[in-house]
């Protein structure tokens, strides 16, 4: 079956500005019977009986083997892990990510990152009563008015975890990451110190890059 492209031009160009050097970003919009590009062992290690959530999953590993054929890598198989990170083929690290309309992809060498956290989010206001949940006292006095930088925070603080969780495998609760938006940085509670990068378009997305050393 062929999966042709199915990209937001704005999206893309967004998404070309928040890569580094050496780091491969792309997206695709969730599109019926993309549950249908999951191979077999990937459909297998993927729980979720849900179409949408197959979907979504089948987009965005349509995207990773795009990006790593770039890197080398034929048609390999992208599993999900017991603790739902992705498995990658060796010397590669990356992140997947999606909302209910798009999918995204990142994947870099290992040796260039250490790890890589991406997410993607409607850009739309996140609830008073999430953000509540969500941002430390110090965040809160940070993020002024602006009805969406409560989301940016929320991405960020998701992409966090997905760059950390490989390196130490220890689940962060929000209030135990500290992120200056302004700054473009992080801080762990386990002393993890990542470098942000973030972008609202049509989508709100969170890139986060473990720096070398801790706090």
């Amino acid at each position: 079956m062929s999966f042709d492209s199915a990209v937001d031009p704005r999206l893309q160009r967004d998404i070309a500005n928040l890569a580094p050097p050496g780091l491969l970003i792309g997206h695709r919009l969730i599109t019926p019977g993309d549950e249908d590009a999951l191979l077999k062992e990937e459909a297998a290690s993927i729980a979720s009986p849900l179409v949408a959530a197959r979907r979504a999953s089948g987009a965005a590993r349509i995207v990773a083997r795009e990006l790593l054929v770039r890197l080398g890598h034929g048609n390999v198989a992208v599993l999900r892990g017991a603790s739902g990170e992705p498995i990658w083929p060796a010397g590669i690290t990356g992140s997947l990510a999606h909302d209910d309309r798009a999918a995204v992809a990142a994947v870099g060498r290992l040796g260039e990152f250490d790890s890589i956290g991406i997410d993607i989010e409607p850009a739309m206001p996140l609830p008073s009563e999430t953000l509540s949940l969500v941002a430390t006292p110090q965040e809160l006095r940070r993020l002024g008015d602006d009805p969406l930088r409560g989301k940016v925070l929320f991405a960020a603080k998701e992409a966090v975890y997905k760059a950390v969780y490989p390196l130490d495998r220890i689940f962060l609760e929000f209030h135990e990451i500290e992120v200056d938006l302004a700054a473009r940085r992080a801080v762990t509670r386990t002393g993890r110190i990542l470098a942000l990068r973030t972008c609202v378009s049509s989508h709100v997305l969170a890139l986060a890059l473990p720096q070398g050393g801790q706090a």
